[in-house]
């Protein structure tokens, strides 16, 4: 047997698919699966051992579906969900499960503030799909797998800049709503007894460099300078981990890390917090940090580039004073 399983993007998004690949996995042990990603986001699963083949979409259709017919696959799933994915399921011909995203709820959230979402994950979603063809979820947390020896990476970035513990923030984020401002990270910095290490992409590279100026010698910055397997192998190894709501969080809850979740214009309701497993991971959640009561908030359910009331009371109302209490107090 051979199956396609379908996502494309985005960080999160592949690494929340990693407890259906497991199970997949152990319900057909003989099948063949292959995973189709856009290759910016193959290191995510390159050395997960439940795929066996990996797919990169370079964004030609045409040329993908002469691919993919030719490999002939008696089963796709699709936890994309897209116009492009969905494209390919009416292209190839074979049976087919997806899930649902609940778009028209989060519609009705975001416009009217009415939640009739329901409180469940996107990985309970993702498994109501794969039910259809007797695969069972096992509770367990996500996956996060290395090509190389994670202590080995570590030692080569960090053995000339810290020894000993260390807390990690993540400043990226796709959208201004999501992300922490620079002051109000400055002063959880202030308040933290250990280095910091700061983990972003090019875009946060300025943030950074205030961050760097204001705390010289307790801030290192490696925005911009690491790739997904880099920055998930520095994560492993932090006391704790602050991040917004962002592909790198879910990476820090897959390695088992204990992650302070920032919250602005989004809202874990959405179903995308911290997942660590169980049976009823609405009532695991913890150490989440939002204003709540705001009646603009949720304003998009992906992000904004500007606050469209602009107070962005959900980032600037948040107690920052409580999120380094809550950093320091865990272990």
């Amino acid at each position: 047997m051979k199956i396609l399983v379908i996502r494309f993007s985005s960080i999160g998004d592949i690494v929340l698919t990693t407890p259906v690949i497991r199970c997949l996995k152990r319900k057909f042990p003989d099948a063949r699966i292959d995973f189709l990603v856009k290759p910016q986001y193959r290191q995510l699963i390159s050395s997960n051992p439940n795929i066996d083949h990996i797919i990169e979409f370079q964004g030609n259709i045409s040329s993908l579906i002469r691919l993919l017919r030719k490999e002939n696959y008696h089963f796709i799933i699709d936890l994309h969900k897209n116009i492009r994915s969905t494209l390919i399921r009416f292209l190839l011909l074979k049976p087919w499960v997806t899930f649902s995203k609940l778009n028209f709820r989060k519609w009705l959230m975001v416009s009217f503030k009415i939640n009739l979402l329901p409180q469940k994950h996107l990985v309970q979603r993702y498994f109501e799909a794969v039910k259809q063809i007797g695969v069972e979820n096992d509770f367990l947390a996500c996956d996060f797998y290395f090509d190389q020896d994670p202590e080995m990476i570590v030692n080569q970035l960090l053995s000339d800049k810290i020894t000993g513990e260390y807390y990690v923030i993540v400043l990226s984020g796709t959208y201004f709503t999501k992300r922490l401002p620079v002051e109000k990270i400055s002063g959880i910095v202030s308040l933290l007894e250990l280095p910091v290490i700061l983990l972003g992409g090019k875009n946060e590279e300025e943030m950074a460099s205030q961050l760097k100026s204001a705390h010289e010698n307790k801030v290192i910055d490696f925005c911009g300078k690491t790739d997904i397997q880099q920055s998930a192998a520095i994560i492993r190894k932090a006391k704790a981990v602050l991040s917004g709501d962002t592909g790198m969080m879910h990476i820090a809850a897959a390695l088992g890390k204990k992650v302070i979740s920032v919250w602005g214009n989004t809202i874990p309701e959405f179903g995308m917090f911290p997942y660590y497993g169980g049976e009823n991971p609405w009532e695991l959640r913890q150490n989440i940090f939002e204003v709540k009561g705001l009646s603009c908030r949720p304003c998009s359910k992906l992000g904004k580039n500007t606050c469209p009331k602009k107070h962005f009371r959900c980032m600037n109302d948040l107690d920052t004073t409580e999120m380094a209490i809550t950093m320091k107090n865990l272990n």
